[in-house]
């Protein structure tokens, strides 16, 4: 019987050149709210999900980005029109890299943060 768990991606790492910065970018673009988290071993930044015991969550941290959008690509929800994420991507110093794109679920455009990481943003259909 083959294993088909819930969501196959349980937690995302993203690393940063400049947390503080990065912070600011994905608070933007996504709508969220991020802060930095000194209690561990290391700063992080996380992402916060309706429900915090089963959510697939992501946070940032302190690290060396693949750049130039070659690194694996983390698709990410953020707040209102897709349009309006694209605008908010670019005025906050990413790069939108291609047209919006349909798919039966929803729709979705790839681009890539300040530190060249790769990231798709997506929206379920209504």
């Amino acid at each position: 019987m083959a294993f088909t768990p819930k969501d196959f991606l349980v937690w995302g790492e993203l690393p940063v050149s400049d947390l503080d910065a990065a912070v600011t970018f994905y608070s933007k673009v996504t709508g969220a709210d991020l802060s930095i988290d000194t209690s561990g071993p290391n700063p992080i930044a996380m992402f916060k999900t309706a429900d915090e015991a089963s959510g697939v969550a992501l946070h940032l941290y302190p690290g060396r980005p693949a750049g130039d959008g070659r690194g694996p690509t983390l698709h990410l929800t953020a707040e209102g029109a897709l349009e309006d994420v694209m605008e908010r991507v670019t005025d906050a110093g990413g790069k939108v890299v291609s047209e919006t794109i349909a798919i039966p679920p929803g729709r979705f455009f790839y681009a890539t943060d300040p530190d060249g990481n790769s990231l798709g943003f997506f929206k379920y259909n209504d």
